[in-house]
């Protein structure tokens, strides 16, 4: 083939080459379904990137978590029970329960043993005082009993039994001194003075034991309570307040009661050991008097029976 004839053969087919190319160009593409749609390309270099446009949240997810953000707002944060003093008795545990209970019967006790030995030490003050200034009134043992009586009380058993213990030495006093007869009256009033003292102090050593080991006893209450608040926390697997707080606080409960009966008797001891303390000087002071008036008495037996008679 010679050159002229390839040219126009190269001509026709380039033609026929761009009417396929413009045809082509012209049908239009098929939709591509939005399930079967490509995931976007990065952008080539150098080209601007393109922004998509947010979608619009479905209303059901917006609404939905509105509602969950607004829910514990609107939850109150209630106790579990009543935290009044009674409620926190009544919903304690029963150990709680009995440790509170013997506090409360020990608190009864204390107050009851303060109104009797308080009128117990009123009278016996007052009694003895009237000893004491009949028998500093009195110029011998037998005016003294006169005055005296039959009225109770350890002023009056004291001048009883020296006027019984003179009687029981008068065949020993013809042919002795009375010094002997002094010792045996003043054995036996220390042995009357000791006894009152005894009998007005019967009630205060249950006192001390009160004050001494009630704080106790409420902190026994206090440890168990605690122990079951934790035991109760942990099986709860929360630390929310509601949960927390009535289990400590009837635990401390029982603290509080060991100290309200700890506490007066320990002040009312404190006042009955001084009040007795006063109470035996009162004796003591009546003792001393019948010592002297049985002192008197053996004076006068060496003056002659008239003077006796006259002082008498």
């Amino acid at each position: 083939m010679s050159r002229n004839s390839f040219l126009p053969a190269a001509l026709a087919a380039s033609v026929i080459l761009s009417a396929g190319v413009a045809t082509a160009q012209e049908q239009p593409s098929a939709p591509v379904p939005a399930a079967q749609a490509p995931a976007a390309q990065p952008p080539a270099a150098g080209a601007a990137p393109t922004v998509a446009q947010p979608a619009e949240p479905s209303p059901q997810p917006t609404q939905s978590v509105g509602a969950d953000r607004e829910q514990p707002a609107a939850i109150p944060l209630t106790l579990p029970h009543d935290l009044s003093p009674w409620g926190m008795f009544m919903n304690a545990d029963i150990v709680v329960k009995a440790v509170m209970v013997g506090l409360a019967f020990a608190s009864l006790v204390t107050w009851t043993i303060w109104l009797a030995k308080s009128l117990e030490i009123l009278g016996g003050k007052l009694r003895a005082r009237r000893a004491v200034t009949a028998i500093g009134n009195a110029a011998t043992l037998m005016q003294a009993g006169r005055a005296l009586g039959h009225s109770g009380g350890p002023g009056a058993l004291l001048v009883r039994a020296a006027e019984e213990e003179r009687a029981l030495s008068v065949g020993a006093l013809d042919h002795a001194s009375g010094d002997g007869l002094k010792e045996r009256v003043n054995s036996r009033l220390s042995r009357i003075e000791a006894a009152a003292a005894r009998r007005m102090s019967r009630g205060t050593g249950l006192l001390a034991t009160i004050g001494s080991t009630a704080p106790f006893v409420g902190l026994f209450g206090t440890v168990w309570g605690i122990m079951n608040a934790f035991i109760g926390i942990s099986q709860a697997q929360t630390t929310n307040l509601a949960v927390v707080a009535p289990g400590i606080a009837e635990a401390l409960l029982a603290t509080a009661m060991g100290l309200v009966a700890a506490i007066p008797a320990v002040v009312i001891y404190n006042v009955f050991a001084r009040s007795i303390a006063g109470y035996r000087q009162i004796l003591a002071d009546a003792s001393a008097g019948v010592d002297r008036l049985v002192s008197r008495d053996l004076d006068f037996r060496t003056v002659p029976p008239a003077t006796a008679m006259a002082a008498e």
